[in-house]
């Protein structure tokens, strides 16, 4: 059975073929701002990595919702 992606990790391709680099690299990069409120790691993105608000947004509360346990 083929399930369909949904939530964040459905933006993850588009952000892999957008920005040439893995989901995994993004993570990394957010792995030491992860105390932070949302929207300022979603900023950061932005800011220093030049990347759009929804992909920004997706890698946020992916991880987010991956440190809480959901």
């Amino acid at each position: 059975m083929n399930e369909k992606v949904k939530g964040p990790a459905s933006y993850f391709p588009s952000i892999e073929k957008t920005y040439g680099q893995p989901i995994g690299h993004w993570f990394e990069v957010i792995k030491d701002k992860l105390e932070l409120p949302h929207m300022q790691i979603v900023a950061f993105l932005k800011e220093t990595h030049g990347l759009g608000h929804g992909h920004a947004n997706a890698i946020v509360a992916h991880q987010l919702a991956a440190k809480k346990g959901a």
